[in-house]
């Protein structure tokens, strides 16, 4: 049977084993089956450059370049990892993908995305957001000392949790008048995405059409998997 599996919001770190071994076996015995495995982002919990070379990232990358043996691996950027670059995507046999990126999935087009820029209500963060993605704040950033690096992204984790805590959940979900705009922008029916950790299968319309938008969720406690066939669309967890 043909199928595709979609994956964000791992938030990988050394700290947290648990979940990197419930990764290492979806990919040892799962996603090598696959037609096609997408990472919507987030695949770690922070990442301060491709310079950053531990066992832990080198592990990570190792094990999906071994599934890139045997099924195409697509990678969308997150708010956590944004700084990834080519030089750990070649080496874990990952293809960058667009933001945004529509791609033709068993017959119907279906658009892809991290999800954080369809959160507009959090206003504060869209500002971040596009000074993060610009020209000359990554390159910045990435010119600067890895210590220096990881103190800016310990101290930023900090404030995000702290103004986290004060947010009304809706803010930080994501605004359904900008969901419609984007899809009428790309003139599909369907999205899946991630980031806002709600897993959910959404039935709305779109210019008077059934639409769908598939929302992935996090692996803080269990792993969580999309997995979409020519005829149906199912979210899995994985026990840790």
């Amino acid at each position: 049977m043909s199928f595709t599996y979609f994956i964000a919001d791992l938030h990988l770190s050394a700290d947290r084993p648990d979940i990197t071994d419930c990764l290492m076996r979806f990919l040892d015995e799962e996603a090598i089956h696959a037609d096609a495995l997408y990472v919507l982002g987030d695949l770690f919990e922070v990442w301060i450059g491709d310079d950053n070379v531990t066992p832990f990232n080198t592990a990570i990358a190792n094990a999906f370049k071994k599934v890139s043996a045997h099924c195409p691996v697509y990678f969308i950027h997150g708010n956590r990892d944004f700084a990834i670059r080519e030089k750990w995507l070649n080496k874990a046999g990952m293809t960058l993908l667009n933001e945004q990126e529509v791609v033709d999935l068993y017959g119907t087009p279906t658009l892809l995305t991290h999800g954080d820029e369809l959160c507009t209500r959090d206003v504060a963060y869209q500002k971040f957001r596009k000074k993060s993605r610009g020209w000359w704040w990554p390159r910045l950033m990435l010119a600067l000392p890895l210590w220096y690096r990881q103190r800016v992204a310990d101290n930023g984790r900090a404030e995000s949790k702290a103004k986290q805590k004060n947010l009304k959940p809706e803010i930080m979900d994501v605004t359904p008048e900008e969901v419609i705009k984007v899809m009428q922008k790309w003139g599909v029916q369907r999205m899946i995405h991630g980031h806002t950790h709600r897993p959910a299968i959404h039935a709305f319309e779109v210019n008077g059409k059934p639409a769908t938008r598939i929302v992935l969720g996090d692996w803080y406690d269990q792993g969580s998997v999309l997995k979409v066939t020519p005829s149906e669309a199912m979210l899995q967890h994985h026990n840790f």
